[in-house]
């Protein structure tokens, strides 16, 4: 499989998932296909994260697009205020964060004096993100959510932590498939633990079934479209929020 192919699969299991989100009636099984739509995404960064010729272009698009989510997430739900609201819908912040963390890495094993002053300015930024509302009281009201578009924040995004170190391992581990397959499994084993000791119930841990397309992997890229997902993301999550709350 391309990565092309990954990414349109993803999408599609992502249209499924946020269809079982927005409209209450739908049944649970388009939520557990969805847990398979971020590791297929993530993964599909980290091979591009590797082969892109501009990685500081790369990251300002990720940046730039969990502005424009974060932007569009608040506009929403402060002009169209509903009960559930519009959700938190920002896979850049991870994204981006896992693209930094994998040039930081780079940079310390090349230059430890620069790779230093990198991860340094990432520790302070996450301190700025703690220290923004007390400097900008506009923001004192703000949700983490919407402050980490903004600022983003290693512990507060869509997918945590977690899913970053998963990204990490994504890109390290990329020519380790052994390795890699390893990891993945312990990984998908933590997300049922985890779960099932917070909510006595597991979901995310079913993400295991991307596994065996992630091994189909072929190596090459595909057709580009690229502006296609960065179009999709934002546009099928308005069309669904608008649908379940206003048809």
């Amino acid at each position: 499989m391309t990565i092309f192919t990954l990414k349109m699969t993803a999408a599609g299991l992502m249209f499924l998932d946020h269809i079982g989100l927005y409209f209450p009636g739908a049944p649970v099984w388009l939520r557990w296909l969805g847990r398979g739509a971020y590791p297929l995404f993530l993964f599909c960064m980290a091979q591009g994260y590797g082969h892109t010729r501009n990685r500081k272009r790369y990251l300002l698009r990720l940046y730039v697009m969990s502005l424009f989510m974060t932007a569009l997430g608040y506009g929403l739900d402060t002009c169209f205020p509903t009960e559930n609201g519009y959700g938190n819908h920002n896979i850049f912040v991870p994204l981006f964060l896992t693209g930094l963390l994998i040039s930081a890495i780079e940079l310390y094993q090349r230059d430890r004096c620069r790779g230093t002053l990198l991860l340094g300015g990432i520790a302070a930024s996450q301190i700025f993100y703690l220290f923004l509302p007390v400097l900008v009281p506009a923001f004192r009201d703000l949700s983490g959510d919407v402050l980490t578009g903004i600022v983003p924040n290693l512990a507060v995004n869509e997918f945590g932590f977690a899913f970053i170190a998963l990204g990490l391992a994504f890109y390290f581990l990329r020519d380790r498939r052994e390795a890699l397959c390893a990891v993945y499994l312990i990984f998908c084993i933590y997300q049922f633990s985890e779960e099932m000791a917070q909510y006595g119930g597991a979901v995310q841990w079913m993400m295991v079934m991307a596994m065996p397309l992630i091994f189909r992997y072929n190596g090459e890229k595909g057709p580009g479209w690229k502006w296609f997902f960065y179009i999709f993301y934002p546009a099928h999550t308005c069309a669904l929020f608008f649908l379940s709350n206003f048809s």
